[in-house]
Formats: C-alpha cells, structure tokens, sequence
C-alpha cells in the first residue's frame, strides 16, 4: 500500500529505531515541527494502512514500523518499473544508467552488483 509524502517523511523516522513514543518522535522530527494532532492523524492513517503498529505502554503508545524500508521501496519501485517503463527492468535500469549523476565507482560497484547476481 501507498504512503503519502508525509506519512514516507514519518516512516523514515519510525525505520531509523526500534520504535518510538510520541514525545520521542516529535523530538526527533527537524523544524517546523508538526503539530502533534497532526503526527497523531498520520499515526492512524498508518495504523489503518496496516504499515504501522503500536504497543501500549501505561498510557502512552509506542509505535513500530511493519514493513521494512527495503520491502516497501522495492514494492514501490516494482510498481514504478510496471507502470512507467512497461513492466521492463531493463528500460528503467537503461534510464537509471543514463539520467544519474552516478560517479565511475557508483557504476562499477553497481556492475559488481549485476555479476554477483548472474553468479547466483
């Protein structure tokens, strides 16, 4: 399932630990801090997504992510490949190759990648 830009923005705190209260996240998160009504809409959108859990802890909840960073990006990727480059890696690999700014060691790392890969 699909996350908004701010519920990805909120993710990226909830992968970075092994789970946060609300305090804590709302510590953590950079300035102009949101309001904590709104961190609290995102949470249960999440929550209603089935992307994020809580455990309650005296009154206070603490939340974890339930997907992982890499599982929801490469589903996202996945559907990007599948949507804009026709379901074909190799077209969307091809534009990736051309259009970033990648250094000759990004691309060999990257070519090591591939034949570590075809090896297996």
């Amino acid at each position: 399932m699909a996350l908004s830009k701010s519920e990805e923005q909120l993710m990226k705190y909830l992968w970075q630990t092994d789970g946060y209260f609300m305090k804590d996240l709302l510590a953590a998160l950079p300035e102009p801090k949101p309001a904590k009504t709104t961190v609290a809409t995102l949470l249960k959108r999440m929550i209603d997504k089935k992307m994020v859990r809580y455990e309650t802890f005296g009154n206070s909840r603490k939340y974890f992510p339930t997907v992982s960073k890499k599982a929801y990006f490469g589903n996202h990727l996945r559907g990007m490949i599948d949507n804009f480059f026709d379901a074909s890696p190799t077209a969307f690999a091809s534009l990736f190759a051309e259009e970033t700014d990648m250094t000759r060691e990004q691309l060999e790392e990257l070519q090591r990648m591939i034949d570590d890969k075809l090896k297996k």
